[in-house]
């Protein structure tokens, strides 16, 4: 098991090997790698070698290191998607090959605060729907949604199952989500949401919020949507002007 030498320096050998043996299913997602002292024997190389190159494996999210525990192989994303491109949830559920779902856990109306009326340039007196849901893929919980709607595009009354919300929108209203203004956080553990995706405790969560306009630049939707990091991977293309 022991890496060859080559010209290259010795922690970037042992993690191609760490990375080989992960692709080829030695190491399976989740599982403890050796201790350091065993897998630093094992390849043939010095602790301090070692460490550095799992150092790097870990800022590249292949492993996550748990102090006190040991090292594990991260869960690979079963989602891809380019931020640049403005693609429903349920497209990357169905794109990777699962059957999207929704579990709804609470929808209602209210007055538009400070920030919606920023937002949406409506007046007080207009109204809200606030709903917050879980997107799950093949049964398991993905994403939390938290979504505001403006009540004179959509009544309360509505519900949907599988169908992306922003395709409910369209088919009720003629209204076309065209383009959206988005602010990426990372996010730790989070006491509410966290249990509800059913994370581990050390899985952090994607943060997207969005606000949805139309082709006309009307304010349609904003969306909080808290993602699994270990389930999605977002990349963006950029190119040299």
């Amino acid at each position: 098991m022991s890496i060859k030498s080559d010209a290259r320096h010795l922690y970037l050998q042992v993690i191609d090997k760490i990375k080989k043996d992960i692709e080829i299913g030695y190491y399976k997602e989740k599982e403890k790698l050796p201790s350091e002292f065993l897998l630093a024997k094992q390849l043939g190389v010095s602790r301090a070698t070692l460490r550095e190159a799992l150092r790097i494996l870990e800022e590249e999210n292949v492993v996550i290191r748990r102090h006190g525990v040991g090292t594990f192989v991260s869960s690979r994303p079963l989602f891809s998607s380019g931020i640049e491109q403005l693609n429903t949830v349920t497209d990357m559920i169905i794109d990777a090959g699962m059957k999207p779902g929704t579990i709804f856990l609470t929808s209602m109306t209210q007055a538009a605060t400070e920030e919606d009326i920023k937002r949406f340039q409506c007046s007080e007196e207009d109204e809200f729907i606030l709903m917050e849901r879980v997107r799950t893929a093949n049964g398991d919980p993905v994403i939390y949604c938290i979504d505001k709607i403006p009540s004179s595009i959509m009544n309360s009354d509505f519900s949907h199952q599988e169908e992306s919300l922003l395709d409910y929108i369209h088919k009720r209203t003629g209204k076309h989500i065209s383009y959206a203004v988005t602010h990426i956080e990372p996010l730790g553990y989070h006491e509410k949401i966290s249990p509800i995706l059913e994370c581990d405790p050390e899985t952090a969560l994607l943060v997207l919020k969005q606000m949805h306009f139309d082709e006309n630049d009307e304010a349609i939707l904003h969306s909080i949507n808290y993602f699994k990091a270990d389930k999605f991977d977002f990349y963006v293309v950029r190119k040299r002007i």
